[in-house]
């Protein structure tokens, strides 16, 4: 598992890490059809971020100004039909304001956004 960690000036941190045991209400809101979503906690700087990939996937964050987030997911060793479902989560600093997902160096759009309560 890996895990990535920035730091900002005012203290506030950004995490974002591939997770293995998936919440049950996370795993209710993931659809299946999609290849790119993004589900928001309701009132809380946490989101998932699920990416379906017929290959292994490495990750890395980049910052861009102060408001911008850039995650890379790169797909490497891609086979024919089989499909796996990978779940990061996403701890936001406040001040960011734009998320963009590179996948394989290209800005892709997220297919699905949507929003879960919290008690996850």
């Amino acid at each position: 598992m890996t895990i990535f960690l920035l730091t900002a000036c005012n203290s506030s941190t950004l995490s974002f890490s591939e997770i293995e045991i998936v919440p049950d209400k996370v795993q209710k809101a993931i659809d299946g059809k999609y290849t790119l979503q993004k589900i928001n906690v309701v009132d809380k700087d946490i989101s998932y971020v699920v990416f379906q990939s017929k290959g292994t996937v490495t990750s890395d964050l980049e910052t861009q100004g102060d408001n911008t987030l850039i995650i890379k997911l790169d797909v490497t060793n891609q086979q024919v039909n089989a499909i796996k479902q990978h779940v990061y989560k996403l701890t936001l600093d406040p001040d960011l304001d734009t998320i963009d997902i590179h996948i394989n160096g290209k800005s892709t759009t997220i297919d699905n956004v949507t929003g879960i309560k919290e008690g996850y």
